[in-house]
This record gives C-alpha cells, sequence and structure tokens, in this order.
C-alpha cells in the first residue's frame, strides 16, 4: 500500500511540473463544451477505474492469502 501512494504521489508531482511547459504555447482558446467533453471522458474513465482495481486487490487478496482447506470428505 505505501508503494501505491508513493507511485501516486510521484504520478501528480510530475503532472503538476509539466504544466509550465504548456504555458507558453499561444493558440485558440478552447470553449467551455470541450472542458465538458473532456471532464465527461474523465469521469468515464475514473469509473471504470475504481472497479478495475477493487476487483484486482480482491484477487491478489485471494491469492496471497491463505487458504481454508475444505476438501475433506463428509460421512453421512
Amino acid at each position: 500500500m505505501k508503494a501505491l501512494k508513493k507511485i501516486a504521489t510521484s504520478l501528480i508531482i510530475l503532472a503538476l511540473a509539466a504544466v509550465p511547459a504548456f504555458a507558453g504555447q499561444q493558440g485558440e482558446s478552447s470553449g467551455i463544451l470541450t472542458w465538458l467533453f473532456l471532464g465527461f471522458i474523465g469521469l468515464i474513465v475514473v469509473g471504470q477505474l475504481i472497479p478495475a482495481l477493487v476487483m484486482g486487490f480482491g484477487m491478489v487478496k485471494g491469492v496471497l492469502g491463505h487458504s481454508d482447506d475444505h476438501s475433506h470428505k463428509h460421512n453421512a
């Protein structure tokens, strides 16, 4: 979990450091509809990413966790 936190923190820092590189570009300004569209796409990506991460952590937990041996035979 600490490794995931370190990776997320470093990605945020790198993203913030890249912002001034784009500040020097001059061009047409994007309209509000463009930003709304990009925000909507971002919500879709995050909405798909959260369940995938939860399922991935569940699979890793299931593989690395202890297993109860339920293979003994029942005498009825």
